[in-house]
């Protein structure tokens, strides 16, 4: 009986007839040859791989980047490290998003390594096939017959058993796109370096090291502009605008480098033409790069994810946005959940945007997203009619998730997180294509931005919208006359007070003949247009407007109306800005004693009403009235709103404020350092609240003699005012002016002496001669020119002064008062005491006729007389907030 034979033991075989060849053994390689005419091979070409010792030096490196390579020290020292006294294999990947770098870093490294390798080999990694070709060439360089003889499949498996069994050589395997088509070559190579380059960012596992790699920094971007242009001698002007405009991306920045040597050209002249005819930039460089273009070089990547039309509907829709933190739940109307994360994962993993789980946002390159929006026929992935089509859900996206209330502080962060996109969707998107969802859009921006102190942007969103609205908006709708309205309070907010007030005018005007001159709307216009008359020192106008606008609101809405309150408050106020403090006090309290009854003590327009009465007990010299006023209704709000609430922040400055006209400079200076940081948390550093508290701080410091920490505050201040606001903007004008305060207190009248001088020429051309402002900058420069000597100016200053205050406020205003004051003193600096004690005489019986005998500001003067007719002269000194601005 025939028995079939056995195979025994690992992989051995067994066989009960001939076979012919058999072959085991991992990446074993079989020869076979035929007798015959063929060739005769020499011995060397039957070799083992194990036997075929290591060249001694070879490399294939395609290129060598020299002195156009810059930057990216940290990722070779990395890289240099890691290699540095290994053994086994270790592998890197470096990967990023299509024109980074990935493949200029990787030849610089391998550049550096190629002296202590024996072997320096590149392939170029794309597809499996590819790879396999490399290997074969690797192979055929190592062993040249092998090429008369061996299959491509053959001289593959010859290269991996040489990796295996042979150190000190480097692969650098490039542009890998699946991490799968290397893991077999990674698996079976030894102890030897790779380094792979891809845009793929996941699926490493286990494979090799993940290196991510970013834009250039700054500075390196600009080098390796300026060195490519002034390689060919070009000019280099604008060369760091243009690094900034394309992102400092290392493939754009050889682009535009290369395209300005060939044609001659600056690169701010290349900024002017990208901003003309972007598509043609994005498409065009030098004849030497013309496979690599920006238009082209995210092909590859967007052809790879073409199979979800999510994904590219995805990318079109973020190229709208802020390049940084896009909140990913600005996304998911586009969507169902899982398809809408598994679109986003795949753009991350082809490095076309990065996630960043810890803030939930999403991040976007600004030059894929500009490449992205810009529309080009000819190219399938960027087909104008898509790329509009993003835009408007880019625009719906946002207006969705827009905060309903533009003016509470518990909507801050959704705003913060918002703005930096509403902005690029305002500055990526042409005005003209501006339609009713980006009205509303830019509109609720406007008052949000107005609400927070932002007056300049805000009046640029409302003046765009307006303009969009002449198109877009039937005839009759009353949208545009609302956001003319938002920007003439705009233009008030921001001190551009003949803009506010022409607007107010034209608004009433139209609001009349299209809604009546009853309407609400219209009545609060007439109110903001008064506001604005007050504003710009038009005093006995802005009275004449809110009486009859009150009369009005009577009239129509009744007495107890929230908006007829309103009115007599504004009413209220404009008596006490033209000093007429004890008609405004009775309306105070008319106003506290109404919106109780009818709302209760616990309504914010309640608490309004409290912080109005107590503020005009502050002008009028009674604060230890307004103290308790306040204490009350701050302990009411902590308690109902909490001490974050801006009513509540709001109601403890005016305590503070308050405290320290009461002399209670340490309390009020407790409460300023308690109320700042709670301001910055919660409505952030530029609001003006948080800038008049901190103003408040800075001028007790003066009081209280700490006058360098005043400074410091005072110049931040004045720093973040020029800023958000302007240089001319009255806060600004008014904080610059207590800086001079400051450095006058600090003993530097030079200095003091300049801003003040600086402060009323601003004063005169912003504001006019007339204005109260300017006449109080007048009196400032006045008091330094008494701290230094200067008396005869001093005089000159303060007689305009008290001329033009007792033209404009008034005899008897506060501010009259004091500048008659402040010249009675400067006589008496002077010596001139017989005038000095004349000017006194005729202040004091002003003083007890206006405000009464025993009066604080009426003692003041008394002790200023006493001491005119002969008292000792005592140092000139800060001891209240009289002398300060705003």
């Amino acid at each position: 009986m025939n028995r079939s034979p056995t195979a025994r033991g690992a992989r051995s075989v067994a066989a009960g007839r001939d076979i012919g060849q058999a072959i085991t053994g991992d990446h074993a390689v079989g020869w076979q040859y035929q007798s015959g005419d063929g060739p005769v091979l020499p011995t060397e070409a039957l070799l083992a791989p194990e036997s075929v010792e290591g060249p001694g030096h070879l490399s294939n490196l395609p290129l060598r980047p020299g002195d156009l390579f810059v930057g990216r020290e940290e990722e070779l020292a990395l890289l240099n490290r890691a290699s540095a006294n290994t053994t086994g294999q270790v592998a890197h990947v470096v990967h990023g998003l299509g024109g980074i770098g990935k493949t200029t870093l990787a030849a610089q490294w391998a550049c550096s390594q190629d002296a202590e390798c024996n072997l320096t080999w590149w392939i170029t990694s794309d597809t499996s096939a590819s790879i396999d070709a490399g290997l074969a060439n690797l192979a055929i360089a190592l062993q040249p017959t092998l090429s008369m003889v061996a299959t491509q499949e053959a001289l593959r498996a010859w290269a991996l058993r040489w990796l295996a069994s042979h150190e000190g050589w480097l692969l650098v395997l490039d542009d890998v796109v699946d991490p799968q088509d290397v893991r077999p070559l990674l698996c079976a190579a030894g102890n030897g370096r790779i380094l792979l380059t891809s845009r793929r960012a996941t699926g490493w596992n286990e494979l090799a090291t993940p290196l991510a790699l970013n834009v250039l920094p700054a500075t390196d971007s600009a080098r390796l502009v300026t060195q490519a242009l002034s390689q060919e001698g070009n000019v280099v002007d604008g060369a760091a605008e243009l690094c900034a405009e394309l992102g400092h991306l290392p493939l754009a920045l050889k682009q535009a480098g290369a395209f300005c040597a060939e044609t001659r050209t600056s690169p701010r002249y290349y900024l002017e033409l990208l901003a003309q005819y972007p598509a043609d930039m994005y498409a065009t460089t030098a004849e030497s790069l013309a496979e690599r273009t920006i238009a082209r070089v995210w092909h590859v990547t967007l052809d790879r994810l073409a199979d979800d039309p999510l994904t590219h509907q995805i990318l079109r829709v973020l190229a709208w946005y802020s390049a940084d933190c896009i909140p990913r739940t600005l996304l998911q109307p586009l969507a169902r959940p899982p398809a809408l994360l598994n679109a986003v994962g795949r753009l991350a993993a082809h490095s076309m945007l990065t996630i960043h789980d810890e803030t939930s946002s999403l991040q976007v390159h600004k030059l894929v997203q500009a490449v992205t929006r810009t529309p080009d026929q000819t190219d399938r992935h960027r087909q104008p009619k898509e790329i509009i089509e993003a835009r408007i859900t880019a625009t719906e996206l946002i207006q969705r998730v827009l905060p309903v209330a533009f003016d509470d502080p518990v909507t801050l962060p959704a705003w913060r997180s918002l703005l930096p996109h509403i902005a690029a969707l305002a500055d990526n998107r042409p005005p003209e294509s501006d339609d009713a969802r980006m009205i509303s859009v830019l509109d609720h921006t406007g008052k949000h931005l107005l609400w927070r102190g932002t007056t300049g942007k805000a009046a640029a969103y409302f003046t765009r919208a307006l303009a969009a609205c002449a198109h877009h908006r039937e005839a009759d709708d009353p949208a545009p006359l609302t956001i003319q309205h938002n920007l003439a309070c705009a233009h008030r907010d921001a001190g551009r007070l003949q803009e506010a007030i022409q607007l107010f005018e034209k608004s009433i005007t139209e609001g009349t003949r299209a809604l009546g001159k009853d309407h609400r709307s219209v009545l609060s216009t007439r109110d903001n247009l008064a506001s604005a008359y007050l504003a710009a020192g038009r005093t006995a106008a802005a009275i004449r407007l809110f009486e009859q606008c009150l009369e009005d609101r009577y009239r129509v809405l009744g007495h107890e109306h929230i908006d007829t309150l309103r009115s007599l408050s504004n009413l209220a106020s404009a008596y006490q800005q033209s000093g007429n403090i004890s008609w405004a006090l009775p309306m105070y309290q008319a106003t506290l004693n109404a919106f109780t009854r009818l709302m209760g003590k616990e309504h914010s327009e309640t608490f309004a009403a409290y912080n109005n009465l107590a503020n005009a007990y502050v002008v009028a010299g009674e604060p230890s009235l307004a103290v308790p006023l306040l204490r009350k209704s701050l302990a009411d709000q902590e308690r109902l709103l909490g001490e974050d609430h801006l009513d509540t922040l709001r109601t403890a400055h005016n305590l503070s404020h308050a405290l320290s006209e009461a002399g209670d400079f340490e309390e009020a200076r407790s409460l300023g350092e308690r109320n700042v940081p709670l301001m910055k948390r919660v409505l952030g550093s530029e609001h003006p609240l948080t800038l008049e508290a901190q103003n408040g701080i800075a001028v007790d410091c003066v009081i209280a003699g700490d006058v360098e920490r005043a400074i410091g505050l005072l110049q931040e201040n004045l720093a973040c005012s020029i800023r958000i606001r302007g240089a001319d903007h009255p806060t600004t004008l008014n904080t610059r002016s207590n800086l001079a305060r400051a450095y006058e207190a600090h003993g530097d009248l030079r200095r003091a002496f300049m801003l003040n001088k600086q402060t009323l020429t601003d004063r005169i051309r912003v504001q006019g001669a007339n204005h109260p402002d300017t006449l109080a900058a007048q009196s400032h420069l006045a008091i330094t020119c008494i701290s230094a000597g200067n008396f005869r100016r001093a005089i000159s200053l303060l007689n305009d002064a008290v001329v033009g205050r007792t033209r404009i406020l008034g005899n008897d205003h506060p501010d009259t008062l004091n500048s008659r004051n402040n010249l009675a003193s400067a006589y008496r600096r002077a010596g001139d005491r017989e005038k000095s004690s004349t000017l006194f005489e005729s202040l004091l019986a002003d003083c007890v006729r206006r405000l009464g005998k025993n009066h604080p500001y009426t003692l003041t003067v008394e002790r200023n007389l006493a001491e005119a007719r002969g008292a000792a002269l005592p140092t000139h000194s800060v001891k209240n907030r009289s002398d300060f601005a705003g």
